[in-house]
């Protein structure tokens, strides 16, 4: 396996293994306004201070981590907003060696930290405590539909 930094332009890779994973259980997100999904994408990767890894298993991406760098009082940060593990390879080690992958090539880049969020009732939430990392207790999200 391989850590490769993505781009817009393999957007239609992205797109497939984003849905595939995030419109099954446990998120059951539902993406068919096609163009919505391309404006998510293009939020997420097509940005200059976008920053997309993929995972690839010869030549299949397998997992997914789209976000953006973010300069910090305390130090540029990687946030990430999606990370994914093809369905099927869940749960075989994947998803850690990315990770790891990850923290070693955005510490070589000279970020400090990697932010993210997640729900507490799926799978990933202990991934990342098996992957030691820490909730943050005293950030709050909120949110208003409008």
């Amino acid at each position: 396996m391989n850590l490769k930094r993505l781009s817009i332009g393999d957007k239609e890779a992205i797109k497939v293994l984003f849905t595939s994973v995030f419109t099954g259980e446990p998120w059951n997100d539902d993406w068919s306004d096609g163009k919505q999904l391309d404006l998510y994408i293009e939020d997420l990767c097509g940005q200059s201070y976008s920053l997309t890894y993929g995972l690839y298993d010869d030549d299949e991406l397998i997992g997914l981590s789209m976000g953006y760098i973010k300069h910090w009082y305390t130090g540029t940060e990687y946030i990430i907003n999606e990370l994914c593990i093809k369905t099927d390879r869940q749960g075989s080690g994947a998803g850690t060696f990315f990770l790891a992958q990850i923290e070693k090539n955005i510490k070589e880049m000279g970020l400090k930290q990697i932010f993210l969020l997640t729900d507490r009732d799926v799978p990933a939430y202990n991934f990342y405590k098996k992957n030691n990392y820490v909730e943050v207790n005293n950030l709050v999200p909120f949110a208003k539909q409008i």
